[in-house]
């Protein structure tokens, strides 16, 4: 009888996607860190510079992306379903391009103050992707991880709530407080921007809930 050696040294290879997902992630995690930098700024230069360094962030995650829907038409192999892969890969880049959005509202728009509910909203965010790198890590064995994987999918809705009810917070005291109405716009924009961040974090979440139903 030939044993699994055989196939394999000789049967088709997996692509690396637990890989691909892990370096997402973790361009995700690094560009949370620079958004927090960003909110933090006062001056145009340094404005414009973050929204640089995270754009280029942001074109690292679309070539990542792109490297893993590129395996998934070639492959013969994939650990999960095509399209659960494809569908996490996706909202991960979801939550690069919300933050490479919020960084380019705050270099355009160059607000005279930084609203501090706005770097409230940023820390939910890298809370975020620091849930998200986690669970990236723990995916290459989902049964012997499903508890753990279940408990980030329960901190990023947690997450989002809590995202949610700073968001509405923060356009309460600023409607309240804020005379000049142009540096009102500007500031709801980004809050909004950052909000929007916080709900493509949870449909990670959610993504990773149908792989641990499907394979925990």
């Amino acid at each position: 009888m030939m044993n699994n050696s055989f196939f394999s040294k000789f049967g088709p290879k997996e692509p690396k996607f637990f890989d691909f997902l892990k370096q997402v992630s973790e361009t995700l995690l690094e560009t949370s860190g620079l958004l927090m930098e960003a909110l933090e700024s006062t001056t145009s230069e340094d404005r414009k510079e973050y929204f640089h360094r995270i754009k280029e962030k942001e074109r690292l995650g679309d070539t990542l992306s792109h490297k893993i829907f590129e395996k998934l038409s070639t492959s013969f192999i994939t650990p999960f379903d095509r399209e659960d892969i494809h569908l996490l890969a996706d909202n991960l880049d979801d939550v690069i391009d919300r933050i490479n959005s919020c960084a380019k509202r705050i270099a355009i728009y160059n607000p005279k103050k930084n609203n501090p509910y706005e770097k409230a909203l940023g820390e939910i965010v890298r809370k975020d992707a620091e849930c998200i790198d986690a669970a990236m890590a723990e995916l290459t064995s989902v049964r012997n991880n499903a508890s753990k994987l279940k408990g980030h999918c329960i901190t990023l809705h947690d997450l989002e709530n809590e995202g949610d009810d700073v968001y509405e917070t923060a356009i309460i005291h600023l409607f309240e407080e804020e005379k000049d109405g142009i540096e009102l716009i500007k500031m709801k924009e980004i809050l909004n921007e950052l909000e929007k961040a916080t709900d493509a974090a949870e449909q990670v979440g959610k993504a990773l809930k149908t792989i641990i139903v499907k394979y925990a």
